[in-house]
């Protein structure tokens, strides 16, 4: 066995991954690279660093090592199919459609904070939690649903390259292979500093934002007139369609697997998560931000000319801005589009590349080089390969079809996720201290409840198309009335079940208490500081046990039951949208 020496960047090797620690310390990491210092772009902090850090200047610099997995997902959002998705919403409805993605601020911090907890606290991946908790029948349906997703999510930045390069006359038979060939060489190189080093310079590259929106001459009136919601030109099965669209592009279920891998494979620890949290608002702020700009660039541009409510794809968005604005603009377009598909298809890749690690219990860091972690890198490299080969076998309609189906599909999908996520922030063995409270389950419910009601009306609007808006408007609000109760009843049902945990808790912390006194305690509801104090004593050291030392949750008939007509009813949106998408299209 080699010894690895704590400052070196690379991984230390060992007879197999599960040599690393396991326990109190290190989690249920069974990957020896996943343990160990953080080596970020921007600096390392020691695995053994247990300093104060009371000043701002500190502070800061130690936001500047933690951040990398929230930025780089959410920026990662705004793919190729994010541009086309809000520039398609300001092309065809101005800035009407602004109110979705503020919507959607707390939909993303809420998700992706729950994977953060996860990955710091249990140091495994979310793939590996879903196997291991839920077993094969639930982890198979989970990771199907990913890699299908994620490989034709793949295609459509592919798409983006070709697209953003042609505009500056480049033959997609060439832009695709040296982008195929560029995504590979950067992640191969067995060093995670490397790859994040250049994943902050392409996010860098999103500086050129500013200058385009500004080039569009937008209206601060009209844009803040967008944040009410309406319904642009009515609600029919094309608004709704994207809608769902924009939830699928900028909540996307390849998120929660890339975001929980990569706080793994940085090593962050609960004791860093306030940073990561950090990190994570950060880049909520550029996605947003980016949208915003992207979607007012197309509106203001189009506002008035004959291309207004004509969005074809984004490359013609960039032809069109060259067109009505200028040279300059349409380059500026092209380059973020270039830009938001390389950062989109490295972040999805590396989604599916982890999870393939968690699936079969391989090696999956970017601290391994290519030699010792063969599957990890391989499986990488097919994903590419194939969703190359794919966009340059495609025609233009069928790419423009591949695009819109994908937006929506995830969108479809993500309730189902996003349960999956719920239930392991409740699963007392593997979180402990860190489970859910009760006013995150109720946000969380909340989100998933609003997803599947907004997954129905797509339903009804591709079955039913003389659906007036003020019917959706009924349908939504009986549907929002019947969410309210039946997560009162749950939200009473978990509080009951929360306080008698705690009150045990509260009664273990005393020495010598006698029944009396248990009594006393149980009678007396603990105060905000003293449920802190508890709260704070039981998370400073927890990690999670290792996976195969915890008893399988049981499924209740009734949670069983709900989870397979939730599956039934996703497979039968699915279809819908691809009738919806290919009905559309033709």
């Amino acid at each position: 066995m080699t010894i690895h020496h704590p400052n070196s960047e690379g991984p230390p090797t060992s007879a197999h991954d599960g040599a690393a620690d396991t326990g109190a310390n290190t989690g249920a990491s069974v990957d020896s690279a996943h343990v160990g210092d953080i080596v970020g772009a921007l600096g390392r902090i020691r695995r053994d660093d247990r300093d104060s850090r009371r000043t701002w200047r500190r502070k800061l610099r130690t936001l500047l090592v933690i951040m990398g997995p929230g930025l780089i997902v959410m920026v990662g959002d705004n793919d190729a199919g994010g541009v086309a998705t809000y520039s398609d919403a300001g092309q065809n409805y101005g800035m009407k459609l602004v109110w979705t993605l503020a919507l959607l601020i707390p939909v993303l911090y809420v998700n992706q904070e729950m994977v953060v907890r996860l990955g710091a606290v249990s140091g495994v991946g979310h793939a590996r939690l879903i196997f291991q908790r839920f077993g094969r029948f639930w982890g198979a349906f989970s990771v199907g649903d990913l890699f299908l997703v994620n490989s034709l999510t793949i295609v459509t930045e592919f798409i983006g390259v070709a697209l953003a390069l042609n505009y500056f006359g480049v033959p997609q038979k060439v832009s695709v292979p040296l982008a195929a060939v560029l995504l590979f060489a950067v992640v191969a190189g067995g060093s995670f500093r490397r790859w994040e080093r250049f994943l902050f310079g392409l996010i860098a590259v999103n500086i050129v934002m500013f200058p385009m929106a500004l080039m569009a001459h937008p209206s601060a009136g009209e844009s803040a007139r967008g944040l009410v919601p309406q319904f642009a030109g009515g609600l029919d099965s094309t608004l709704l369609l994207l809608i769902v669209s924009i939830v699928g592009t900028t909540v996307a279920p390849w998120q929660l697997f890339f975001q929980q891998s990569n706080v793994v494979d940085k090593r962050i620890t609960p004791r860093w998560m306030k940073y990561e949290k950090a990190d994570l608002w950060i880049g909520i702020a550029v996605v947003m931000i980016g949208a915003v700009a992207i979607m007012a660039t197309s509106a203001f541009v189009f506002k008035d000319t004959d291309l207004f409510g004509q969005f074809s794809d984004a490359g013609g968005v960039a032809s069109g801005l060259k067109q009505h604005g200028s040279h300059a603009l349409g380059a500026l377009f092209a380059i973020v589009l270039l830009d938001a598909s390389l950062v989109g298809a490295n972040a999805v890749s590396l989604a599916t590349a982890y999870t393939l690690g968690d699936t079969f219990g391989r090696r999956h860091s970017l601290h391994w080089k290519l030699s010792e972690a063969k599957l990890f890198y391989v499986g990488y490299a097919v994903l590419i390969g194939i969703s190359a080969t794919i966009m340059l076998s495609s025609d233009a309609h069928t790419q423009g079809l591949i695009t819109q189906w994908v937006q929506a599909l995830a969108g479809v999908l993500l309730p189902s996720a996003t349960v999956f996520l719920v239930l392991l922030c409740n699963d007392k063995p593997v979180l402990g201290p860190w489970v859910n409270t009760l006013r995150q389950n109720i946000v969380a419910g909340a989100i998933v409840w609003s997803l599947v009601l907004l997954s129905l009306a797509l339903t009804a609007a591709t079955f039913f198309h003389s659906i007036t808006a003020t019917q959706y408007e009924t349908g939504f609000a009986v549907g929002a009335g019947l969410g309210v109760v039946g997560g009162g009843v749950i939200a009473a049902v978990t509080r009951r079940g929360a306080r008698k945990a705690e009150l045990a808790r509260a009664a273990a912390a005393f020495d010598g208490i006698d029944s009396e006194q248990v009594t006393a305690i149980d009678n007396t509801p603990l105060t905000r500081a003293e449920r802190k104090a508890l709260r704070d004593a039981d998370r400073a050291e927890w990690r999670t046990p290792h996976l195969d030392s915890l008893e399988r949750p049981v499924f209740s008939p009734l949670r069983k039951a709900g989870l397979l007509t939730l599956r039934a009813y996703l497979l039968i949106a699915v279809i819908l949208v691809c009738y919806a998408v290919f009905h559309g299209g033709n």
